[in-house]
């Protein structure tokens, strides 16, 4: 049935709330972000980067498309938003078995955008009939919008669901699944299914693009890249949503991240994690998660690295997200050290702060540099002889970051702390001196702290 149009006062209303939109959709784009990836039921989709992205493109794609329509005609019914954005995140969705995420974010934003559009109606009129009948005019077409386009959404899903269940993509998705869940499935039906030999060594990676238009052919470029880079041509890709692949890689040593970084350059938009090397099925498993662990770890961080392993973000990927195993690998790395003297853990964090360099330390200690070595061998002289850049790269946990305490020892410090003074003050006059006498005096600093064989002649007039 043709919809009434409503009258001229309220669609002239209706239009300047639309453009008010159009003008700074940024404010109720953050906040419509806010709501649906915070909501409980949705920490799937918040934490995977590729599917949070395009939910964010959902959302805005929504409101700009209704606020749109009602600037070209106001209460008018909005025709269903099938662009690209929605119908790739629906597939997406699908593939990874979280079809019901869906549903509920469209029906978050529609509660939040419609809490919002009340409020600025609230500015536009202050006349209760405009503002009642324009609610009511609003509510019809942005509820009836919701509506029909989830509905032309689910037929399409519908119809992707039909065309899944008759690919091999799907059989190698599910049993994939069915590993990383632990699933009680045979290893070697398994292997038959994937075409790829569990009883390996496994290292997993996640390749995806961060761009909304992804390529397919790309993402495979970028498989291939990585293969290549691996030296091995014994791999595994599964299709996990139309912007990520998820790859497994046998036998090969890890590959040079800097070189394929630089291999994959020219493919816009696209980023490698890559997980840990570890063999079986457990390995399978545990690669993967480390990938995924890499990744989401580059997204929280806004991280404009494209390549990154796990093994070079491994303990900040620990520290910012799980208290336990940081706890596990800080036990498993110190070992008895964890419980020394303080003064000993003071010694290492010093030396280790100060880049591996003995005598810098030693300076810092106020003591002579084989003394570090001689009361903590083992820490120290893990880094004996390597380059001040290795030692800074070597991502070594700061001892700060770890709970451990500081000297304390408040006389020491202070008296340590005169005796710098002295000495400034000491070279300060014997400089002093050396100008006023015009020769050559003995350095008082190198026998400040120990006594003279025999007094030194003092010279008449010069400290009087």
């Amino acid at each position: 049935m043709e919809r009434q149009r409503p009258p001229e006062r309220i669609c002239d209303l209706l239009r300047q709330g639309a453009t008010t939109i159009l003008n700074s959709p940024q404010a109720w784009l953050d906040e419509l972000d806010e709501a649906i990836l915070s909501a409980a039921d949705m920490a799937e989709v918040a934490g995977d980067p590729v599917l949070a992205a395009g939910m964010r493109r959902v959302i805005r794609s929504y409101v700009l498309h209704w606020a749109a329509a009602n600037v070209r005609d106001p209460g008018a019914t909005v025709s269903p938003n099938v662009s690209p954005e929605p119908l790739s995140l629906a597939h997406d969705l699908l593939r990874r078995g979280l079809t019901p995420s869906a549903l509920r974010a469209y029906r978050i934003l529609q509660s939040v955008f419609w809490q919002r559009w009340m409020l600025l109606a609230f500015r536009l009129t202050s006349d209760n009939d405009e503002l009642q009948q324009l609610l009511a005019v609003s509510a019809r077409s942005l509820f009836s919008f919701i509506d029909d386009t989830n509905a032309a959404i689910a037929e399409q899903m519908r119809r992707d669901r039909q065309e899944l269940t008759r690919g091999t993509q799907a059989e190698r998705r599910e049993t994939v699944e069915l590993i990383l869940a632990g699933a009680s499935i045979g290893k070697q039906r398994a292997a038959s299914r994937l075409g790829y030999n569990l009883d390996q060594t496994h290292m997993a990676a996640i390749v995806w693009s961060d761009l909304p238009d992804s390529d397919s052919a790309l993402l495979n470029r970028a498989t291939e890249a990585l293969a290549q880079h691996v030296h091995t041509d014994r791999t595994l890709s599964v299709v996990a949503t139309v912007a990520t692949r998820w790859v497994w890689i046998a036998g090969g040593a890890p590959p040079d991240l800097d070189r394929l970084e630089r291999a994959i350059g020219d493919m816009r938009g696209i980023r490698i994690a890559i997980g840990s090397t570890a063999p079986g099925i457990d390995g399978f498993r545990s690669s993967h998660f480390d990938a995924i662990a890499t990744q989401r770890l580059l997204a929280r961080l806004h991280s404009p690295q494209r390549v990154a392993g796990f093994d070079t973000v491994e303990l900040v990927s620990l520290v910012t997200q799980d208290a336990t195993r940081a706890d596990q690998f800080i036990k498993r790395t110190l070992g008895k050290f964890e419980s020394a003297s303080p003064d000993l853990q003071t010694a290492v964090r010093t030396f280790v702060n100060e880049q591996c360099n003995a005598s810098r330390a030693a300076t810092r200690l106020y003591t002579h540099r084989t003394r570090c070595f001689a009361s903590s061998p083992a820490p120290m002289n893990c880094c004996r002889g390597r380059s001040a850049r290795t030692a800074s790269t070597s991502r070594l946990p700061s001892t700060s970051s770890i709970g451990v305490p500081a000297a304390t020892n408040t006389a020491n410090q202070r008296a340590r702390r005169r005796a710098v003074a002295a000495i400034r003050v000491g070279r300060t006059a014997h400089e002093r001196t050396q100008v006023r006498c015009g020769h050559q005096l003995p350095d008082p600093r190198r026998s400040m702290f120990r006594r003279p064989a025999a007094a030194p002649a003092r010279l008449p007039g010069v400290f009087a």
